[in-house]
């Protein structure tokens, strides 16, 4: 089990292979390939953890199953450049059986989403490429001069910059295209 401050922010990519060819050029390394990955979030029928801005999430990469609690630090800045999350997470061997453990105690699956994820890194942070149903994005995690210098050396501006969740862009995508899909998955957005 592991619990830290997870700093990252994200950002739209429009050419996979030129990002990748510019973070190699910058000194990151393939971690992991691309991977498909399948999260679960659970909350109470009232919703009770997203009034909180908290997830319980259940997530499928790579083989492991991985549960993670995110919530908001105490210091918490809403107008602050950088998302910042208390992230706690551990891996556990039965998926299944956790999720039929959250249900017992009166959590249920709110929200799927789904991506292939690719995995890069340099010695102080991450960068990793989300190929999602509603387009690919990327997310730079470490610490906020780390974030802050990568960020300027991939080219980005400040308003490409954004600390939304994928459920915060899902949001988004639907009012904008009137989609009625629930989840963010394949099957629901591209059949």
């Amino acid at each position: 089990m592991s619990s830290a401050i997870e700093i990252e922010v994200k950002f739209r990519v429009t050419s996979i292979p030129a990002l990748e060819l510019r973070l190699s050029e910058i000194g990151f390394e393939l971690q992991t390939p691309r991977t498909f990955e399948r999260n679960i979030l659970f909350d109470t029928p009232e919703r009770s953890l997203r009034a909180k801005q908290s997830i319980l999430r259940l997530r499928s990469y790579g083989g492991r199953w991985v549960v993670t609690h995110k919530r908001l630090p105490d210091n918490h800045d809403a107008a602050a450049p950088h998302k910042h999350r208390v992230e706690t997470e551990t891996i556990v061997e039965d998926g299944d059986a956790i999720a039929e453990i959250f249900t017992q105690l009166g959590y249920g699956a709110a929200f799927t989403y789904e991506k292939w994820r690719t995995e890069y890194a340099d010695r102080e942070g991450h960068c990793v490429i989300d190929e999602t149903p509603i387009g690919t994005f990327a997310e730079l995690e470490g610490s906020e001069a780390w974030i802050d210098r990568r960020s300027a050396e991939l080219g980005l501006g400040r308003e490409e910059i954004m600390t939304l969740s994928y459920g915060r862009l899902f949001e988004d995508w639907r009012r904008e295209t009137g989609s009625s899909a629930a989840d963010l998955t394949f099957a629901a957005i591209t059949g």
